[in-house]
């Protein structure tokens, strides 16, 4: 699953927000020990207690959060639960479709933030002030609390759920068409344990202080700016408001995307030169076109809008060196035989040169691996930028928590030390007034899905084994405390998801089911833990009661994983070619492919014939050890010049990011880059009133434009009579072919295929 680049480094900057370390300290605070390990927490004079216990000790708190509460305020109001309900179904269904197809944008938590508040306040003005069962059906103004619980619902389960595209996976890659009672166990069980492991921690990283968790903030402090009339910064130099501008913006990107989505789809690739397509290509090339006029391409890997330069450059600089420099290093000296495949694909390979089939090396009763099979047929064998993103992959793992240790250890161990015996801060008290969520309801979630889990992998036959399945339950617990300390004090991310693969391909090879779903429980599990503790938080800093909450969440993800299962099958069954290479709409089903190779990769065939020593890719375990000696370069320049660009330097930010490629393309990174520096950089060194006020707002506005209008074309013009509308016409013209008819779209390789009819080494096995 793709995550969103945008939100994973967005709040990345506020690790550069160091303070000077305490000088002195209370018996009610900290030690002075602690104090001055902590950077995080702020100088305390004399005199200067008093106010410090009526706010937040850390200054990037104080900035976003309002340290008072009305516990009267309106928040779970009938129109707050249907906007929520409403943005529960519209959104991850939205997203689901999306899903899908490439290219495609992403409605994310941002969207809903900025859509709910003019309609909750429409709904304010226009509904009458009746009582209903006792609830008042407009208790005035839209409030702030409102707006987060809203805001919570619509972003629990709106991206997709990777037990969604577990069941795509077995149905395109393994012909497995089961029940939907089992995908919906499957889904709820790796949606909702998650849920339950972050209500159990969410003592050790929700009620602290020191467990600051920074992606938070930058939303807290968007809901104190959308319920003040003055913007920081802005002045009254610009008078248009925010909701005008948002309105304009989106019907022009809204009519824009007919264009490069319908009429002149060229634009969205701009590869027509097929000489040289491997360097210019968009598709299966490296990008060296650089332009691109479609916002779901700039866009696919996260609003270029929406995350600070330095972060963005970090990416650029990466991907110019994996992807420029390496890569093409890489092929043109056919390592791994790449020049007998496309530089650059989402799809692995036989020795023939044919995308890889799978079900000629299982066994037919029970879709495990055939070793004889597997002989006479095919190694398997991946072109040279998907082979380099697993070493990408593999440094990520080791360079975050390396850099975690040497830029964080101090304040990981204080504020941990602190997060088990520190005083509550003035928001633990605020919320002290609101009745805490009892642990046996989290607990009989668990138990519920605990019991749904196990009905869905046995019943089934999965042949995943119930141990196994307690073991990734184990492995996913054991990991969230440790990585969530990490990811609230940090905002630095670590995904087991490559180790989850690594442990299950070793211990039990041969099925990629079995494979999917440790990853499934071991890695997303974990991973939901998180978000939804991340949710805990932003509800704790905004005075949300906890209760509530719980309902909010525990329903919008019900919701959102039961119409994302809807979503899909109706997909599969209604759109004629779906997630076939050349799908005539771009359902072509990118990430899909990915994972489903990842189960051949992991799962069929096992790391044992591909990445064990004297194997053709064991070379990019070495990843982990340069990923792990990689942040030792800025901390030691860093230290030793500072305030320098060394201080800027991120290797798990370049890592982590450039690392999605595939599914996403070349020409996503560099339209992606080139618009961050337009916007995060010039205009907003330029141009700053202009961009507090309007940038994010822009973000979300081409979003909201380009969605609806995906769906429009698709409905309107693409799925009528089997696709057969403009097809002597529009779909013919140059505009809408030129990009077809290139060496860069068919993915042709530098190298044919040798006389002898295959490539590749004499043995595999």
């Amino acid at each position: 699953m793709l995550p969103i680049m945008a939100e994973s480094i967005a709040m990345a900057g506020l690790e550069r927000q160091r303070l000077l370390p305490s000088s002195s300290s209370s018996d009610d605070e900290v030690t002075d020990e602690e104090s001055n390990l902590d950077s995080n927490l702020d100088s305390v004079g004399p005199g200067d207690h008093t106010e410090l216990e009526c706010d937040s000790p850390y200054v990037e708190v104080r900035s976003a959060v309002a340290n008072t509460d009305d516990p009267n305020m309106p928040v779970g109001t009938i129109r707050a639960w249907i906007i929520g309900l409403l943005w529960a179904i519209i959104i991850p269904g939205m997203n689901q479709f999306f899903f899908f197809r490439y290219p495609s944008v992403i409605i994310g938590s941002l969207v809903a933030q900025l859509l709910s508040f003019p309609l909750g306040r429409a709904l304010a003005a226009l509904t009458p002030k009746w009582t209903i069962f006792g609830m008042e059906l407009n208790p005035g103004p839209f409030s702030i609390k409102e707006h987060v619980f809203v805001t919570i619902m619509a972003s629990v389960g709106s991206q997709s759920a990777f037990a969604t595209e577990v069941v795509a996976i077995q149905r395109v890659f393994y012909n497995q068409r089961w029940s939907f009672t089992y995908q919906w166990l499957l889904t709820m069980s790796t949606q909702l344990i998650g849920f339950s492991f972050g209500g159990i921690l969410r003592r050790f990283l929700v009620s602290p202080p020191s467990m600051i968790w920074p992606d938070t903030l930058v939303y807290a402090a968007l809901f104190n700016t959308l319920h003040h009339t003055q913007v920081a910064g802005s002045g009254d130099k610009y008078s248009m408001s925010r909701e005008r501008f948002f309105s304009y913006a989106c019907l022009l990107s809204f009519f824009w995307y007919f264009l490069p989505g319908y009429l002149f789809t060229a634009l969205s690739y701009f590869s027509w030169n097929v000489v040289l397509n491997q360097v210019f290509g968009g598709i299966h090339g490296l990008g060296g076109s650089l332009l691109t006029f479609d916002w779901s391409q700039i866009a696919y890997t996260g609003s270029p809008l929406a995350s600070p330069w330095w972060a963005e450059a970090n990416v650029a600089v990466g991907f110019v060196f994996f992807f420029w420099f390496l890569t093409p290093l890489l092929y043109y000296t056919n390592t791994w035989y790449s020049e007998y495949m496309p530089i650059n694909s989402r799809y692995s390979y036989d020795r023939f040169g044919n995308f890889y089939n799978v079900t000629r090396i299982l066994d037919a009763a029970n879709s495990t691996l055939d070793l004889d099979a597997f002989k006479t047929y095919s190694p398997l064998l991946l072109p040279a930028a998907f082979a380099l993103s697993y070493g990408i992959a593999f440094a990520a793992i080791s360079s975050t928590t390396v850099h975690a240790f040497l830029f964080f250890r101090q304040q990981i161990w204080a504020q941990s030390r602190m997060s088990l015996s520190e005083q509550p801060d003035i928001h633990a008290r605020l919320m002290s007034k609101y009745a805490e969520v009892p642990d046996w309801w989290y607990g009989l979630i668990f138990l519920s899905q605990f019991i749904f889990g196990v009905t869905a992998i046995t019943v089934w036959h999965t042949g995943f084994p119930v141990y196994a399945f307690m073991a990734a339950l184990l492995l996913a617990f054991a990991y969230s405390l440790p990585v969530g300390i990490i990811r609230a004090i940090t905002n630095q991310k670590v995904s087991l998801g490559v180790i989850s693969q690594v442990i299950i391909g070793y211990w039990l090879p041969g099925n990629p089911l079995t494979s999917l779903l440790f990853k499934t429980y071991g890695n997303i599990t974990m991973y939901q833990a998180l978000t939804f503790t991340s949710d805990l938080k932003l509800g704790h800093y905004m005075k949300i009661p906890p209760r509530l909450m719980f309902w909010g969440q525990v329903w919008a993800t019900c919701i959102a994983g039961t119409v994302q299962l809807c979503v899909q099958a109706w997909m599969f069954a209604n759109i004629p070619g779906m997630c076939d290479d050349h799908q005539s709409a771009g359902f072509i089903c990118p990430n899909t492919q990915i994972s489903g190779t990842e189960s051949i990769i992991w799962g069929v065939i096992g790391p044992r014939f591909l990445f064990s020593q004297g194997r053709m890719y064991h070379s990019l375990f070495s990843f982990f050890v340069i990923g792990a000696a990689a942040p030792f370069l800025p901390y030691y320049m860093d230290k030793r010049y500072h305030n320098t660009i060394w201080k800027y330097v991120n290797f798990p930010v370049i890592f982590n990011e450039v690392g999605w490629l595939p599914p996403a393309s070349t020409i996503n990174y560099i339209s992606w880059a080139i618009v961050g520096f337009i916007f995060q950089f010039v205009i907003r060194r330029r141009h700053f009133a202009w961009w507090s006020k309007y940038n994010y707002v822009l973000s979300a506005a081409l979003d909201s434009g380009v969605a609806p209008c995906v769906v429009l074309i698709f409905f309107t013009l693409q799925y009528p009579r089997n696709g057969s509308i403009g097809r002597d016409t529009i779909q013919k013209w140059w505009g809408n072919t030129v990009y077809l008819e290139t060496a860069d779209s068919l993915g042709t390789a530098y190298l044919p295929i040798p006389a002898k009819g295959y490539f590749g080494p004499e043995t595999w096995w």
